[in-house]
């Protein structure tokens, strides 16, 4: 959860979704791991989001989070069965009924089954109802078969109806099964769960659950991200003046050996390195695209093949591209300040939040029409009148390649690139309406548990 730990854009919807559901007059309690370099003196997210820290030192004191460079940590079953046992035995003691409990992906996928097995018959609970959110399918806790006899639960749960997946435990699975609802990130990729393309395995089930399924869209938390009052850029600037976003362009290039020419059009990437967001696509097209007069500038971490082609390519077109390999947030919020584009090549997005935060900073997305994506760039070929960015469908480096060609003929007739900047940096992506939407879905949900 944002700030206090990250590694995606689940730390930021948990960061931004409690703080807009207590402006909405919810009473809200958020628990989470207590995890290395979290302060022990902040307990409020805001003054009406209260925050809990699950301490133990031998599973959450660690370097990473979830895993390190040799791969997922091998006690993270252990460790996040502890964390959902503890989170409930927390509420008990402090006397926080909750009419409903929201988990979050595998790691809390435990809950939903707890309320509906252990806990079935404790009063204190007997009105609390579940929902699990999905924020990335491919993501499942997947544990060998052995391991399920260590969560001390009836043998029967593991079966085809319980944890049971192609022989192993399926955490994920469990959850999805046992909660009262299940949502996910945007209206697309519910619907693309649901097919084997997108299912990962699991669209059997979640087509036996769709009508307890509900698509809402993320937002973004407008007061971090809000490029007029960002202290983090070089100059501030709003849909009333874009023309100021040029200083910060300029002063990234000089900063990172760029050429310095505000002409030359800079796309910008800030991304997790994995095949989900495209990077092989981008890979594949770089040198093509940078024989062109544009500017490259990537922030990201994660598998190293990909790190040594990327650094290979700024090797190769020196002032021409600039590459981060550890996420710096600073660095983050100077790209999309000075990105007259933002790539988003995605293989699949559940619902992507650089795009929002790109939009909001003026840098206009070249995207993949897929999950998120589909939801918020509408292709500005397409659709002249509503058009924010540039969309691509087949998953293929020459289809990306026609997008950015299209991207670059924008830029360079400039009264209708600055329409489209202005257009973009006006969408209003906060949380506001898609908090809305989860207190809706709560009361539907509660309903009877009074």
């Amino acid at each position: 959860m944002a700030p206090f730990a990250k590694t995606g854009g689940l730390a930021d919807v948990a960061g931004s979704l409690p703080a807009a559901l207590g402006e909405l007059g919810m009473e809200v309690t958020v628990v989470m791991p207590r995890y290395r370099g979290i302060p022990v003196t902040k307990k409020r997210l805001s003054e009406k989001v209260r925050i809990y820290f699950i301490e133990n030192e031998a599973y959450f004191n660690r370097a990473f989070l979830y895993g390190n460079e040799r791969g997922d940590y091998p006690d993270n079953l252990e460790r996040f069965a502890y964390f959902c046992r503890r989170a409930l035995a927390l509420a008990k003691e402090l006397g926080f009924k909750p009419d409903v409990l929201h988990a979050h992906d595998w790691h809390t996928a435990l809950l939903p089954v707890l309320l509906k097995t252990e806990f079935l018959s404790d009063p204190f609970f007997k009105k609390t109802k579940s929902i699990l959110t999905i924020h990335n399918l491919a993501y499942q806790g997947v544990f060998p078969a052995r391991a399920f006899a260590g969560l001390g639960l009836d043998p029967e749960l593991f079966s085809i109806r319980g944890f049971e997946f192609y022989g192993k435990m399926n955490l994920l699975k469990a959850g999805m099964l046992f909660a009262d609802a299940l949502s996910t990130v945007s209206p697309a990729y519910a619907r693309e769960i649901q097919t084997e393309e997108f299912g990962c395995g699991l669209e059997g089930v979640i087509r036996e659950r769709k009508d307890r399924l509900r698509g809402i869209l993320n937002g973004i938390d407008t007061r971090f991200w809000n490029p007029a009052r960002d202290a983090r850029i070089k100059r501030r600037f709003s849909w009333r003046n874009p023309q100021a976003k040029e200083e910060d362009k300029l002063d990234f290039q000089e900063r990172h050996g760029l050429e310095k020419d505000a002409s030359i059009p800079l796309f910008g990437m800030v991304s997790r390195l994995v095949q989900q967001k495209g990077v092989d696509l981008l890979l594949e097209a770089a040198a093509a695209f940078l024989s062109r007069r544009v500017q490259l500038a990537f922030l990201g971490e994660g598998d190293g093949a990909y790190q040594a082609v990327f650094r290979d390519v700024v090797k190769r077109h020196p002032g021409k591209a600039a590459a981060f390999f550890r996420f710096h947030p600073e660095e983050a919020h100077r790209i999309y300040a000075a990105s007259d584009f933002f790539l988003m090549p995605s293989l699949f997005e559940p619902c992507g939040l650089g795009q929002l935060i790109a939009l909001r900073y003026g840098a206009l997305p070249v995207a993949r029409r897929t999950g998120g994506l589909a939801d918020t760039v509408v292709d500005a070929d397409e659709d002249p009148r509503r058009g924010n960015g540039f969309v691509f469908d087949r998953y293929a480096a020459h289809t990306f390649v026609g997008a950015l060609k299209r991207a670059l003929a924008a830029f360079s007739d400039t009264a209708r690139f600055e329409t489209l900047r202005r257009r973009a940096m006006k969408l209003d992506f906060s949380w506001e309406k898609s908090a809305k939407e989860y207190v809706k879905f709560y009361r539907e949900i509660s309903k009877g548990s009074e």
